[in-house]
């Protein structure tokens, strides 16, 4: 039961510190606060804040969606891609940010 005990609790102490080790947005910015997107690897966006890679989803969809000179948004289908875009950077970290949204791009006009 003890050693359950001490194992639960170096399990959380790795839990704790993963959650401590995110990275903020803002680490990726230039000395003038601009963060270049095309340059954003997917294990930045993976190790960032969840509402940091919310809005950073967020951006990028509304830079493809002005691309495309589309004017709407469909709330849904956004989210959704974001969680896919993240997901793909999470097994994919060593790929640029964008080319993880290509990949799920392709693989929504596949379906």
């Amino acid at each position: 039961m003890k050693t359950i005990l001490v194992a639960t609790g170096v399990a959380a102490l790795f839990v704790a510190k993963a959650a401590l080790a995110q990275t903020p947005l803002s680490a990726y910015a230039d000395a003038n606060g601009y963060i270049d997107v095309q340059k954003l690897t997917c294990a930045q966006l993976a190790g960032t804040f969840q509402e940091d890679a919310d809005f950073l989803g967020v951006w990028y969809s509304g830079w493809y969606n002005g691309l495309a000179k589309k004017h709407a948004i469909n709330v849904p289908r956004v989210k959704e891609g974001i969680h896919e875009v993240i997901v793909h950077c999470k097994a994919n970290p060593d790929k640029k940010i964008i080319q993880a949204i290509d990949f799920v791009l392709k693989g929504e006009k596949s379906k």
